[in-house]
């Protein structure tokens, strides 16, 4: 067993429980942050990518919601690094960070409710096991952000996401990509989309119904950064232009970076993992461990 925030303490994780009456599992009620962090061999390190930016992002989906976070910006962050310490962490690793309503009254209410933090990790290397995946256009819409907050993490949110992947799932596809109500291409299950296309690199923008992703960040920036500096376009997307691309892969912070071979049965490309993708792949790796010191604000080192 491991060890778990929860509650302002640090338990043992069969210790992390709530009631089946409460708020939280019933209605949903909470918003949630995914974190990695990279183990660097060369240097005995374990790196928290761009973790003031995941608690920034959580505090500011708790206030989309209306919830008052139990301790501040730099406790959180404290608590995630402390956390992997006490777990003695020395491999690749994510950290879920959840905010929830911790009240066990019956009406699904958002308002003078207390909020409660716990935070779980757990070693994780790939997400997708193959190399490639095949994706499908789902027919489940893009919760629409005046329906329920795209641009915030709300766990109850993801039934959305659940339902894509699940009919992808079932129907032979490794994964969903989901559309806006107008049929606009908006990322998918639970991972932004990027595009190659005539020298371009595209990406819908995060006002189509999706998560103001710090993966997406992270990539653009180091797209227009040496040692590419390539043109990168932020623009609506349609589902056609997909089967046309050259390349298309998936990102976040689960996801990393995972070419897209096949969409709706027709080949991407040359059905290989593209040189634009192989290459931002392989330079997410290098800065997310450590391998070059330009970008050392995006790594918060966990053992001193």
């Amino acid at each position: 067993m491991g060890t778990t925030y929860h509650r302002g303490e640090f338990v043992d994780d069969r210790d992390a429980l709530l009631s089946i009456r409460s708020k939280a599992l019933n209605y949903g009620l909470g918003c949630f942050a995914g974190i990695r962090a990279y183990w660097s061999e060369k240097e005995s390190q374990l790196f928290v990518f761009r973790l003031r930016d995941h608690v920034e992002r959580l505090v500011d989906s708790a206030r989309i919601l209306g919830l008052e976070t139990p301790i501040g910006h730099d406790a959180i962050a404290e608590a995630i690094v402390e956390l992997l310490r006490r777990n003695e962490a020395r491999a690749d690793h994510y950290v879920r960070p959840l905010l929830w309503v911790d009240s066990d009254e019956l009406s699904p209410t958002l308002t003078d409710v207390p909020v409660s933090l716990s935070i779980y990790c757990l070693p994780l290397g790939k997400y997708f096991s193959g190399e490639t995946i095949h994706a499908c256009i789902s027919s489940w819409r893009r919760v629409p952000d005046n329906a329920i907050p795209a641009r915030a993490k709300p766990t109850a949110a993801y039934l959305n996401s659940a339902l894509a992947r699940a009919d992808a799932k079932r129907s032979g596809y490794d994964e969903a990509i989901l559309l806006t109500e107008d049929g606009a291409v908006s990322e998918g299950s639970a991972a932004h989309l990027f595009l190659v296309r005539r020298g371009e690199l595209i990406s819908p923008p995060s006002t189509a119904d999706n998560l103001e992703g710090i993966t997406r960040r992270s990539l653009i920036e180091l797209a227009r950064s040496a040692p590419f500096t390539w043109p990168f376009v932020e623009r609506k997307v349609g589902r056609t232009e997909l089967y046309t691309a050259d390349e298309v892969f998936l990102c976040g912070t689960a996801a990393e970076v995972t070419p897209v071979a096949r969409i709706d049965h027709r080949t991407i490309g040359t059905g290989r993992t593209g040189e634009w993708t192989q290459s931002i792949a392989a330079r997410f790796r290098e800065v997310a461990r450590g391998g070059d010191a330009a970008w050392s604000r995006w790594r918060t080192p966990v053992y001193r």
